[in-house]
């Protein structure tokens, strides 16, 4: 088996105002949160989103292990939507203490580079920063955090400097070289 290095970056945000929003892209481009708990949804976001850049933790999960996820408290998805078409999502979830982990965030390779995902991860930052107010029991944000790595889009650590984040740790590891899943097999062989 061949494996692959694969660096790893850990984010954060400490504060609201650390956060400096992107432009909003032109066009009918808007986010919305996914309020009704889809297993179905969930998952096809997840697969087309990360399915050419071998997301691959999430695609063994069963329909009740997605439903459990997505029913957590604090555990919540914002899909931006170019048009009527789902273009990509962010997910948050509510840790202890005030912390809330944007667990994926992404875009369908179809709409990158169109600056939606400077847009949508704005978004679902200062989402995170308010959870609380949605969320009864869950205490006010102090900390915003995520994970991003080398087999992410090219863009992906810009993105989150872009946005005020700040690295406080990295990390180098050899993975197995996995297939890329795609939603389909074929789907980026092209």
């Amino acid at each position: 088996m061949t494996t692959l290095s694969v660096t790893t970056w850990s984010l954060e945000q400490t504060s609201p105002t650390d956060l400096r929003p992107a432009a909003v892209p032109e066009g009918d481009v808007r986010v919305v949160r996914s309020e009704v708990p889809s297993p179905e949804f969930s998952r096809f976001l997840y697969a087309s989103v990360g399915g050419d850049i071998r997301w691959t933790d999430r695609l063994s999960w069963s329909y009740a292990r997605w439903q459990e996820h997505l029913e957590r408290p604090g555990v919540e998805t914002w899909v931006a939507y170019d048009r009527g078409t789902p273009a990509g999502y962010v997910e948050l979830e509510a840790q202890d203490e005030g912390v809330v982990e944007i667990l994926y965030f992404g875009l369908l390779p179809a709409f990158r580079g169109r600056r939606i995902g400077g847009h949508l991860l704005s978004y679902g930052v200062a989402r995170a920063w308010d959870l609380a107010d949605r969320r009864p029991g869950v205490k006010p944000t102090t900390r915003v955090w995520l994970h991003t790595c080398s087999k992410d889009g090219e863009h992906a650590l810009d993105n989150y400097l872009r946005r005020g984040f700040r690295l406080f740790d990295t990390k180098v590891e050899d993975e197995p070289d996995v297939a890329t899943p795609g939603p389909w097999p074929e789907a980026y062989s092209a």
